[in-house]
């Protein structure tokens, strides 16, 4: 029986998550599987990957064949990473202190990525918060400034006007009647 490593989509429409599965490649999309090894959500940033690498490194070996997104879940957990170490251990390349010193380095290395993207998306969005926030405040200030002025200048044409109104008419009087 040929198996798969494949994806089975679960979730509503727009809002898609997935389970890993090892299934039949006969079998549908989302119908019968053999042993679910897995989790993946896009939906998150970063994306939430879940894999039990133990249950996927022994599919690997047995001979499953993961489809191209499900190798790049795996190669992104480092579960295709190990599967070759251990067949470089099997062909006696080097012993199996030095294949897991190798893969722990790797995924020292891949874990700190991970953390500075996850800080980088964080601070990224408190960034935005903020500068929405300014530009809120400022926009605020800008309109209570032009309301101000607005409420000066109506106050103001009021007692110009009585000033002009009075003076007018001195102005236009006959010179021998002031």
């Amino acid at each position: 029986m040929p198996t798969r490593i494949r994806l089975q989509r679960k979730g509503k429409k727009g809002r898609p998550y997935y389970h890993l599965v090892v299934a039949d490649q006969r079998s549908p999309r989302d119908g019968k599987y053999i042993e679910r090894i897995g989790a993946y959500d896009p939906n998150r940033n970063p994306a939430l990957v879940e894999v039990d690498s133990n249950k996927a490194l022994d599919w690997l070996q047995k001979g499953a064949q993961p489809s191209d997104t499900a190798r790049a879940i795996l190669s992104y957990t480092g579960v295709v990473y190990k599967n070759h170490l251990q067949n470089g251990v099997k062909k006696g390349a080097f012993d199996q202190a030095e294949a897991d010193r190798r893969f722990e380095a790797w995924m020292s290395e891949k874990k700190n990525k991970v953390d500075a993207k996850r800080t980088n998306v964080a601070d990224s969005a408190s960034k935005a918060y903020k500068d929405r926030v300014a530009a809120e405040t400022k926009k605020a200030q800008d309109m209570a400034a032009a309301l101000t002025a607005k409420l000066a200048a109506a106050a103001a044409p009021p007692a110009a006007e009585e000033a002009a109104g009075e003076a007018a008419p001195a102005e236009g009087a006959e010179p021998g009647q002031a």
